[in-house]
């Protein structure tokens, strides 16, 4: 599988393109139902993918010469790339032109995808699937939900990434620590590794995101799953003491040596590197990770020595650490415009066999229900694709209701906070300020 982790984790568009984009899809509004597949559409089944990402193609070749070969003969596959740095203003160009292929990557912006749905640019996949819109997991669903609103599916779940901490079996056990069930239990535990001149955890403090991971999952456990939905309506604020108090959480648990020295100039890779070699003893990660895992060039600690464990409770808190953090990767989206029966046709097919041909080419953990998990799958994949199938409910991370710049701001200043440069209060305040 050949994906980017900047992919995985949403795209940064400027608020100037989506505010353009709008203006263009308002212009163009489609009429009736978003689902409706009178004639054959269009002649191709156009797929149109970042050039970050070759797993989709791939899969989706494979379906039209096997299982759904009657379908490609009806409608061919056809491959096309775009720049994955481009994705969102190319969605938004062919938008505003009612030229959207048949399918194609989703924007990584929720409030862009909200435009479409409401411009009815793409497809109600619910409505499309009917029936086998079961083939969607409810853990996958209730994700999608939570991006878009409502209760129907605007895209098909290509991936599903679970989150949360994995951490060195043998640094754990060397030094006598049982895996953390509270958030004040992984900061004892923390303390103790600290003391043993083992770094706790690593972050890339450079993205920021894998540290504001971690105030998101404290606000969900503490305060429940909707608590980051009541600040995008307006019920609730950052700067309110609850929500204070998880940024407060992390910028403790940091100044107390648990990121280490130089958070802020570790990337994406040197965090990796420094959990699979062995440099420290945790890491908050999404299961999209599972491919550097299975490579032993990257990882020297092997993967017998390799868990993950949930996100901890937090004593007295409203939210369940049975609510699972994840993400949908890169999910694609269909066409309107490009809409008809064979492209209904197709999206049956895909719903139907995505799950078991992407977890057994790639070892990809989609959204889609499994029939046949492979054998041969390493353990911890299989970790992966049990815990997905049994969950049910699923949370956001921190800066998925926000708005472009929000997510700058709070990724940005990320690690300030983790080594006490700013107070919980002033992070909150500036990503509160810069939704306004």
């Amino acid at each position: 599988m050949i994906t980017t982790a900047k992919g995985r984790l949403g795209r940064i568009v400027p608020a100037v393109a989506i505010i353009g984009a709008g203006a263009l899809l308002l212009a163009g509004c489609s009429s009736g139902s978003t689902s409706s597949a009178g004639g054959k559409g269009s002649e191709k089944f156009d797929y149109l993918g970042a050039d970050t990402n070759t797993e989709i193609s791939t899969v989706l070749t494979l379906m039209s010469k096997d299982q759904c070969s009657a379908e490609n003969a009806a409608q061919p596959l056809s491959v096309g790339t775009t720049p994955g740095t481009g994705v969102d203003q190319k969605m938004q160009l062919l938008a505003g032109q009612n030229a959207l292929p048949a399918i194609s990557t989703a924007s990584g912006t929720p409030s862009l995808m909200t435009q479409f749905v409401e411009a009815k640019k793409i497809v109600n996949i619910t409505e499309a699937l009917g029936d086998d819109s079961s083939n969607i997991l409810p853990a996958a669903q209730s994700i999608i939900s939570k991006l878009y609103g409502g209760t129907d599916s605007y895209v098909l779940p290509t991936e599903f990434n679970i989150e949360g901490i994995w951490y060195n079996k043998k640094i754990f056990a060397d030094n006598g620590i049982t895996v953390p069930e509270t958030w004040d239990a992984l900061v004892a535990a923390s303390e103790k590794l600290e003391a043993a001149g083992v770094q706790p955890i690593t972050a890339d403090g450079k993205d920021g995101w894998p540290i504001t991971r971690l105030i998101g999952n404290y606000i969900f456990r503490d305060q429940g799953a909707d608590a980051l939905q009541a600040v995008k309506d307006g019920k609730a604020k950052l700067t309110d003491a609850a929500y204070v108090k998880a940024a407060d959480a992390v910028a403790s648990l940091g100044q107390g040596g648990a990121f280490g020295p130089s958070v802020g100039s570790i990337d994406y890779n040197g965090m990796e590197n420094a959990f699979l070699t062995g440099g420290a003893a945790m890491m908050y990660n999404g299961s999209w990770t599972l491919s550097n895992f299975n490579d032993p060039a990257q990882n020297t600690i092997g993967l017998e020595n390799i868990a993950y464990m949930p996100f901890p409770a937090v004593t007295g808190g409203k939210g369940s650490i049975d609510d699972t953090p994840a993400n949908i990767g890169i999910p694609v989206m269909l066409g309107q415009n490009a809409y008809g029966t064979n492209t209904q046709a197709w999206v049956k097919c895909i719903a139907k066999n995505y799950g078991d041909l992407a977890l057994a080419n790639g070892g990809v953990v989609s959204g889609f229900k499994v029939n046949t998990v492979p054998t041969d799958l390493p353990e911890l994949t299989q970790v992966v694709q049990a815990k997905v199938a049994a969950t049910t409910t699923a949370t956001l991370w921190f800066e998925a209701l926000f708005s472009p710049k929000q997510t700058t701001v709070s990724q940005t200043n990320a690690a300030l906070l983790a080594t006490g440069a700013l107070t919980g209060e002033a992070f909150m305040q500036m990503v509160q300020d810069a939704g306004q």
